[in-house]
C-alpha cells in the first residue's frame, strides 16, 4: 500500500504541477504577453479566462478517461492522462507571444490549456480509485489521502520554481523567457511519473467486476444524476477557496496592493505546506468519525472565515495575509482530505471511475473556473473587496446544503477485504 499510494501521490503531484504553474503564470505574466491590447484589468481577466478553460475541459476528460477506467481498468488512465497533460504543458512553454504571431498566440494558449484540463480530468479518478480500491476498508480514508497530498506538492513545486525565478531574474528577463522554464520542466517530470507508474498493479475491485458497463456515462446519467449534481455542488467551495487564495489573491495583492510577488508567493506557499502536511491527519479523523461530518465541519468553517480572510488580505501585511490563507486552507483540507475515500464509496464499482470523476470535476467548473474571473471583476474600486467575501460565502452555503443531503459512507463493518457501507448501499 505504501508503494502504491506513494506512486499515486507522485503522479498526482506532477499533473497538478502542470495545472498550477499555468495559474501562477496567468496571475503574474500572461496578460501583458498574450493580451497586450487590453487594459491591465481586462488583460488579467482574459488570462484568467484561459485559466478557466482548463476547468471546463476537466469534466470532458473525466468522461473520456472514466470510460477507459470503467471499461479497461484504472491503470491505463494513469498513463494516458499523464502523457496528455505533460505534453500540453511543455507546449505552453513554447508558444510565441502576441508580439510574434498575433491572435494565434492566445488561440494556441487556449487550446493547450484545454488539453491540460482534459488530461487532469482523468488523472484524479484513476489515481484515487487505484489507491482506494486497494486499501483496507478501515484505513481507506488514510491511504486515499495520499493522492490528495499531490495537489499541494504540485502547487509548491510549481510556485517554488516561480519564486526562485522571480527572485533571481529581473522583471524583463522573467517576462522574456523566465516564465517558460517551469513549463518546459514538465517534460522531465512527466517521464519520471511514467516510470513510477509503470509497475503498478490493477485494482482488485475492477478485476472482480464480472459485467462491465458498456457506456458508463449513460448509466451514470440514468441512475446517478442526482448524486453527481450533489457532489459537484458540495465540492464547489473547496475549489473556490483554493483558487481564490492561490490565484486571485496573488494577482490582487501584487497588482492592487503593491505587494512584492516574491512575498505573496511565500505567504501562499507557507499556508499550502501546512495544508499538505495535515492532510493525512484529517483523513485519519475521517476514518474515525466519518466522511460527511468532516465535510460539514470544513464547509461551515469556510463559510464563517471568508469575510475575515478578505479583510486580512486587504491589509497587505504578510503575516496577517498568511494567517488568513492558513485558516482557509485548514478548512479546505478538512473537507478534501476525505473526498478521495468519500466519492468512490458513493458509486458502485462498475461506473465508479466515471461517476466520481465527473462529480469531482464538475465541482471544479463551478468553483475553480469562475472564482478568479468573478473575484477580479467584483474587486474593482477602492477599499476592501467585500464582494469577493460575499461570493465565497454564498458558494460555501450552497456546498453545505449539498453535503447535508449526501449520505455517510464510512465502513460500518468489514466483509472480506473491501466492503463498505457505501458499497453495500450501492448493491
Amino acid at each position: 500500500m505504501l508503494r502504491l499510494a506513494s506512486a499515486s501521490l507522485a503522479g498526482t503531484a506532477i499533473e497538478f504541477y502542470d495545472f498550477f504553474v499555468y495559474g501562477t503564470a496567468a496571475a503574474l505574466v500572461l496578460g501583458p504577453l498574450f493580451f497586450p491590447t487590453f487594459s491591465p484589468v481586462a488583460g488579467m481577466l482574459a488570462a484568467f479566462a484561459t485559466f478557466g478553460v482548463g476547468f471546463v475541459a476537466r469534466p470532458l476528460g473525466s468522461v473520456l478517461f472514466g470510460h477507459i477506467g470503467d471499461r479497461h481498468g484504472r491503470r491505463p488512465v494513469l498513463v494516458g492522462s499523464l502523457l496528455l497533460t505533460g505534453a500540453a504543458t511543455v507546449a505552453v512553454g513554447c508558444v510565441p507571444t502576441y508580439d510574434s504571431i498575433g491572435v494565434a498566440a492566445p488561440a494556441l494558449l487556449l487550446g493547450l490549456r484545454f488539453l491540460q484540463g482534459l488530461g487532469l480530468g482523468g488523472e484524479w479518478g484513476g489515481a484515487v480509485l487505484l489507491t482506494a480500491e486497494h486499501a483496507p476498508a478501515e484505513r481507506r480514508g488514510l491511504w486515499s489521502s495520499f493522492p490528495q497530498v499531490g495537489p499541494a506538492v504540485g502547487f509548491l513545486l510549481a510556485n517554488g520554481v516561480m519564486l526562485l525565478l522571480s527572485a533571481t531574474l529581473s522583471d524583463a528577463q522573467f517576462a522574456a523567457w523566465g516564465w517558460r522554464v517551469p513549463f518546459c520542466a514538465a517534460g522531465v517530470l512527466a517521464l519520471a511519473g511514467l516510470w513510477l507508474r509503470s509497475s503498478l498493479a490493477e485494482s482488485p475491485q475492477f478485476l472482480g467486476i464480472d459485467d462491465h458497463a458498456r457506456v458508463p456515462l449513460a448509466e451514470v446519467a440514468r441512475g446517478h444524476w442526482r448524486l453527481v449534481l450533489l457532489t459537484a455542488g458540495a465540492l464547489a467551495i473547496g475549489y473556490a477557496v483554493f483558487y481564490a487564495v492561490t490565484t486571485w489573491a496573488l494577482a490582487y495583492a501584487t497588482e492592487r496592493l503593491g505587494v512584492d510577488r516574491t512575498v505573496m508567493l511565500a505567504c501562499i506557499m507557507a499556508a499550502v505546506v501546512v495544508k499538505g502536511a495535515l492532510t493525512p491527519l484529517a483523513a485519519i479523523l475521517g476514518d474515525r468519525f466519518g466522511r460527511r461530518p468532516m465535510c460539514l465541519v470544513g464547509c461551515t468553517a469556510t463559510a464563517l472565515w471568508m469575510f475575515p480572510m478578505v479583510s486580512l488580505l486587504a491589509t497587505g501585511e504578510p503575516l496577517l495575509m498568511f494567517f488568513g490563507f492558513l485558516v482557509a486552507m485548514l478548512a479546505f483540507i478538512t473537507m478534501f482530505a476525505v473526498i478521495a475515500a468519500y466519492l468512490p464509496e458513493l458509486y458502485e464499482p462498475r461506473v465508479r471511475c466515471t461517476g466520481a470523476a465527473v462529480g469531482y470535476n464538475l465541482g471544479g467548473v463551478l468553483g475553480g473556473a469562475l472564482t478568479p474571473i468573478v473575484a477580479t471583476a467584483v474587486a474593482q474600486g477602492e477599499g476592501t473587496p467585500w464582494g469577493v467575501a460575499a461570493y465565497l460565502t454564498g458558494i460555501a452555503l450552497l456546498s453545505l446544503g449539498c453535503f447535508a443531503l449526501l449520505p455517510e459512507t464510512r465502513p460500518v463493518r468489514v466483509v472480506g477485504a473491501q466492503t463498505t457501507a457505501g458499497e453495500a448501499a450501492a448493491g
